[in-house]
């Protein structure tokens, strides 16, 4: 408790006469009045009183009481300045001091009192529940002397919950008893108090969303796995401490010492500063560990989290001595945003070195495929924070892409679409380069093709629609086709070049046993060759197959009607397939089973589903 009580009296003045003593004695007795009616209530409740008045609060029962006593303040800190301007017998200032004393420890104990016994009304999310209501019908104590007050309390012309009417009431009398002391010259113990109370609620409750406050070292020396875990924990915390916490913090201390602004700078930045800048630099720790591509997303998360907090930060953190919280939430932005940087660089320039050298079996979709457009659809789902990190960033492109690919889209979207087209580009550059680990020009084909429809489903199922634009897919699609085609044309040739060229033009017996033979022999390797192949999307499998099946019925079927009967090798037919078989083998191709059943050139088999030979 402070034993300086010091007053500010006007300098002397020449011209101004002494008061006259019947106004003089008026007024001093007007001040010893004041002085008996505080003493009798400021020694009822001193703190070394009855231990009923120890344990009691002024401010929970009669509250006509709690205004009397802050008002006896208000005239006995009245009558102390009127006795010094007056030079009158310092025994009464003495007496006047030593019950503003008595008072101040008083409203002290109160004001401790009030804090640590009201914590649930003072949690932050009570306190920024009040505080989105109108500020209009803020109450202070004198709205709440009289029983109709507080039975009909009402903000507005809205009723409020009894937990947000008891948060009004409680930071109401702090209210009052902050401007009370702070008035009186005690305002030091008060915001001592405040201080200590308040800074151990922000460290518990960040305690509880299991913010933790970890050094460099140990975040660098965290296995990620561990390490994601807090991360996690941050994610889930971050914005309930911004937007409830400090955010409640903030409107707790604005209200009760709203009478001094420096008041509220310095409480505000004393319980926050510290507990803030540990929450804002964890990210910043996180972008500086050894980077690797799984880690991105959880970077990209954090670096979300931050620029939706951002204007609450700004706003929270506003005061000149907490712009240290707001370098620090801009620090770790900037470290983000280098991080991910360095991991997309990292990730196209994996994708670019990819040595894997065998050859997927049956030409399916290579893991790298899978692996890259797993990666970058999800990329897709971050592209506003994306587009953020990379629009300053340049992008150095071997052969420029042109903007056709991408239709109409935004520039911010065109930013990170370019991006994404160049990762897209890298992949399919490298899968074309792992044609040549297939000696078999069709199977080569077909893996292109499986691989690419992989990349354009991926697309067209995914935010990378949204960035690509229609456009990009409809090309990549015709691609498709075109490796198809290319495909069927390497895998099916030796069959369809068996046949006549002209079906309908008349051959010789022995030509066209011939022919006959040859296409046994084709389509007998083609399929068993082709069993053990792969067509990994059911659209495309059944497009090929159906493209295959219609133009080999069409080339066999004139061959088939005319020389049925006429080629047989004594009593056994030479011709083995009938129209409609060679789609029941075809059934069973591109499933990457040896079990589809063989073909046999020399003998007559019977299909798997029940066809017969001719």
């Amino acid at each position: 408790m402070s034993n300086n009580f010091l007053f500010k009296s006007s300098p002397p003045s020449k011209t101004i006469p002494p008061p006259s003593p019947t106004r003089t004695t008026f007024s001093e007795s007007l001040m010893d009045e004041n002085i008996e009616i505080a003493e009798s209530l400021i020694i009822k409740w001193s703190t070394d009183a009855s231990s009923y008045v120890k344990i009691a609060s002024l401010f929970h029962d009669d509250r006509s009481e709690s205004k009397q006593f802050l008002n006896s303040v208000r005239d006995l800190q009245s009558a102390m300045k009127y006795f010094v301007t007056q030079k009158v017998a310092s025994e009464k200032l003495v007496r006047a001091h030593t019950l503003m004393q008595m008072a101040m420890k008083r409203l002290e104990k109160e004001f401790y009192q009030i804090l640590s016994a009201n914590r649930a009304c003072l949690d932050p999310e009570s306190v920024s529940a009040r505080s989105s209501r109108s500020s209009a019908a803020r109450p202070s104590v004198s709205d709440l002397e009289d029983d109709e007050s507080e039975d009909e309390f009402r903000v507005v012309g809205e009723s409020v919950s009894e937990v947000e009417r008891a948060s009004m009431i409680v930071m109401a009398d702090l209210k009052a008893i902050a401007d009370c002391m702070i008035a009186s010259g005690y305002g030091k113990e008060c915001v001592k108090i405040y201080k200590i109370k308040r800074k151990s609620i922000i460290d518990e409750a960040l305690y509880h969303l299991g913010v933790e406050r970890l050094s460099l070292s140990k975040v660098q020396k965290s296995d990620w796995e561990v390490l994601e875990l807090k991360v996690r924990k941050w994610l889930k915390a971050v914005e309930m401490a911004v937007k409830t916490l400090f955010y409640g913090e903030r409107i707790l201390c604005d209200s009760v010492f709203s009478a001094s602004e420096s008041i509220r700078e310095s409480c505000f930045a004393e319980i926050s500063r510290e507990s803030a800048i540990s929450l804002f630099e964890f990210p910043e720790m996180v972008a500086k560990i050894k980077k690797s591509p799984e880690k991105m997303f959880r970077m990209l998360d954090m670096y979300e989290a931050l620029c939706d907090s951002w204007p609450e930060i700004e706003s929270i953190f506003s005061y000149e001595s907490t712009s240290v919280v707001r370098s620090q939430a801009v620090s770790s932005l900037v470290k983000l945003g280098e991080a991910v940087r360095t991991m997309l660089t990292d990730f196209e320039t994996a994708i670019k070195k990819d040595t894997s050298k065998s050859p997927v079996p049956g030409g399916g979709v290579h893991p790298l495929t899978r692996y890259v457009m797993n990666y970058i659809s999800l990329l897709a789902d971050y592209s506003g924070v994306l587009a953020d990190i990379v629009t300053d960033w340049p992008l150095i492109l071997d052969s420029p892409l042109p903007e056709s690919c991408f239709g109409s889209l935004e520039s911010d979207d065109l930013v990170i679409s370019t991006r994404i087209a160049q990762l897209i580009l890298v992949l399919l550059c490298k899968l074309d380069g792992k044609t040549e680990l297939y000696k078999d020009a069709a199977l080569s084909y077909l893996f292109l093709a499986n691989n690419l429809q992989y990349v354009v489903v991926k697309v067209r199922t995914s935010n990378l629609k949204l960035l690509l634009g229609e456009d990009w897919v409809t090309k990549h699609e015709s691609k498709v086709k075109q490796y198809a085609s290319n495909y069927e044309r390497m895998g099916w040739n030796k069959v369809f070049s068996s046949l006549p060229e002209n079906p309908t033009a008349e051959i010789s017996l022995e030509q066209a046993r011939d022919c006959c033979k040859k296409f046994n022999l084709a389509f007998a390797e083609a399929y068993r060759k082709q069993s053990a192949w792969i067509i990994t999307d059911p659209k495309l499998r059944d497009e090929i197959k159906i493209s295959v099946a219609k133009k080999l019925r069409s080339a066999y079927h004139e061959f088939y009607n005319k020389y049925r009967g006429k080629l047989r090798f004594g009593s056994e037919s030479l011709v083995r397939y009938a129209p409609d078989d060679l789609g029941n083998y075809l059934s069973d191709l591109f499933y990457a089973t040896r079990s589809a059943g063989s073909v046999s050139s020399s003998c007559s088999p019977s299909h798997p589903r029940g066809g017969q030979s001719h």
